[in-house]
């Protein structure tokens, strides 16, 4: 069965958007951009806010006609065209780049995209994983943490009264600094 996968940037001191959404101080180099793309790759979709499939859509499908753009993210561009993607939105009428609008996230709809063949599924977008993480959704977290502290911001995890087991699932250090944080369901039998 696939798995939702929760994928995100965020500061030291856990934020994923500094004051007015910036996330100027990413620190995506090459080698962070092409292990991006190695396992985006792989996935099955992309489910994401109406805001992030926005920004995602203003920006990428032409990504690799810019000369400007590095070879990881020309070679992105080609990945998040090719992609299927879901977004999530109660207002958007229509959407390109091999999109479905999706209106609510049922957790039994959710549940039957799961079920279907294909690779996981990557999730994104602030207030879409947070709706994900309250109804007990996500069945991975990878945390990116940027060397950087902002004081200020979103806040990746909203309060919350419930306590979710998780167990380690790997690390790793990029050259640039930034640190994955890999977390599967305590539950969830191991990723192989």
């Amino acid at each position: 069965m696939r798995k939702i996968v929760l994928m995100m940037s965020v500061s030291l001191d856990g934020f994923m958007e500094g004051p007015d959404r910036d996330i100027g101080w990413h620190v995506v180099d090459d080698e962070l951009h092409s292990h991006f793309n190695e396992v985006l790759a792989a996935m099955g979709g992309f489910l994401d806010g109406r805001v992030t499939h926005q920004l995602m859509e203003d920006y990428w499908p032409t990504a690799d006609a810019d000369p400007a753009s590095s070879g990881p993210e020309a070679e992105f561009a080609g990945i998040w065209r090719d992609m299927p993607k879901i977004v999530f939105s109660r207002t958007l009428e229509r959407a390109d780049w091999n999109t479905t609008i999706m209106r609510e996230v049922e957790p039994g709809a959710i549940a039957a995209l799961k079920a279907l063949p294909g690779g996981d599924l990557c999730l994104g977008g602030a207030d879409l994983a947070a709706t994900f993480m309250r109804l007990d959704l996500v069945d991975e977290y990878r945390i990116y943490v940027h060397p950087v502290i902002l004081g200020r911001g979103r806040r990746l995890f909203p309060d919350s009264e419930t306590r979710t087991a998780l167990r380690p699932a790997g690390t790793r250090e990029f050259g640039n600094g930034v640190v994955l944080l890999r977390y599967e369901r305590a539950g969830a039998a191991p990723a192989g």
